[in-house]
């Protein structure tokens, strides 16, 4: 009896080895005790909010008391929410953007589907520089597009160049980038960035309709030692930029994402039309309301205390992967290290990792075989623990 779409179940395969080992993790903990177990496989921000998001939550016990205060309203958000976060966003992306540009969701995975299935016709392909994040590829099959992965340059990280130019077909609609990039703490360049939209804008002439430059930013705030994320809305009409306020506010359970578009885009009213309905017909409806008056008051402070304890969590880290001798390239960005699978088995050192009680990821769940994934999203005490745990598990 098929129960589930074959798209559904081979969505299930895919997503069963992170599942196996979140499930082995917990009966870890449960074994041997959380203060034993040092699990770096979780992206989960520990952070607190800012004290603006307390502040919001104690105006809005007050603000609930009025009529239709947490009812339904414009697809896209609040206008004033809206307005707020085109004045931000402009300033961060270097254009002047407005809130008919601008659209809020729940989540960035929102946004996301949102756009896709707006842009996207049944066998269109999106691209995706590996390593990647894998729900990328659930995303655009949700809607009938197919997700086709393009290497990277091997010696950071990057975007190769002349891969991504070989993989534009007729069908391209997209390529989405991560930069700052999970799983591989790779920061895309200006001139890299500046090169990709070249080559989509050429594909898109050949072909005859344009190819979106998606710019995924969950962790634009998370950039190391004077790394700078570059703007990507003035770098071509067709550029869109997704994120969401999870890692840099620590709101990541309230699920307030968005979408902004090109100032420059012809048609864009028709476009952000399409992303509002599609924002409705998903079952979204409207983006959370309390989410949206948290975000309005974390907007604009500082992120400068979280990248400096990120910072000090990622040189500890490194430190030890170091001394332990794994192989790694530093992170410019996000809270991840990607290191080379000690003789080139992902899975099996994975597994050798749990052994000595220590949680990692698998790079093959990323498009990254042969690496697997640590999160430093952890207090500094599971760091220093682990130390051992890599060094035996090296030795092994």
């Amino acid at each position: 009896m098929n129960l589930v779409s074959a798209q559904m179940a081979k969505s299930l395969a895919g997503g069963s080895m992170i599942r196996r080992m979140f499930e082995a993790g917990n009966e870890l903990k449960k074994k041997f005790g959380e203060d034993a177990v040092c699990d770096f496989s979780l992206g989960n921000p520990d952070l607190a909010p800012p004290v603006q998001v307390s502040e919001e939550f104690r105006s809005l016990a007050v603000k609930s008391r009025e009529p239709a205060s947490l009812g339904y309203m414009s697809n896209a958000g609040f206008p004033w929410a809206l307005d707020k976060l085109a004045a931000w966003l402009g300033e961060q992306q270097k254009v002047e953007l407005t809130r008919n540009e601008v659209m809020l969701s729940c989540g960035a995975a929102g946004a996301l589907n949102a756009f896709f299935h707006t842009v996207l016709e049944p066998g269109d392909e999106v691209l995706a520089i590996a390593p990647y994040f894998v729900e990328y590829g659930f995303y655009v099959a949700n809607h009938g597009g197919v997700l086709k992965t393009v290497p990277c340059r091997k010696d950071d990280f990057g975007p190769d160049m002349d891969a991504v130019a070989a993989a534009i077909t007729p069908k391209t609609r997209a390529l989405i980038v991560n930069s700052p990039n999970n799983p591989s703490g790779a920061i895309y360049s200006i001139e890299d960035m500046r090169k990709l939209a070249a080559i989509l804008e050429e594909g898109g002439q050949k072909h005859g309709r344009p190819i979106y430059l998606i710019s995924d930013e969950p962790y634009r705030f998370l950039a190391y030692d004077g790394c700078e994320v570059p703007a990507v809305l003035p770098l071509s009409p067709y550029a869109v930029v997704v994120s969401s306020f999870s890692k840099n506010y620590g709101l990541a359970g309230e699920r307030v994402g968005y979408v902004a578009i090109s100032p420059r885009l012809e048609g864009r009213e028709t476009l952000m039309a399409g992303l509002i309905l599609s924002n409705r017909t998903l079952g979204y409806v409207n983006p959370p309301v309390v989410g949206q008056y948290l975000m309005a008051a974390a907007l604009g402070t500082s992120t400068d205390e979280a990248l400096a304890i990120y910072t000090k969590r990622r040189n500890m880290l490194a430190d030890i992967l170091t001394e332990a001798g794994y192989e790694f390239t530093m992170p410019k960005g996000t809270f991840y290290f990607f290191p080379k699978a000690p003789g080139g088995g992902d899975l099996a050192f994975v597994e050798r990792l749990k052994e000595q009680l220590v949680l990692a990821v698998p790079g093959s769940g990323f498009g990254g075989p042969g690496y697997f994934r640590l999160s430093f999203a952890v207090p500094d005490a599971v760091i220093l623990r682990s130390r051992e745990g890599f060094i035996k598990a090296l030795k092994s």
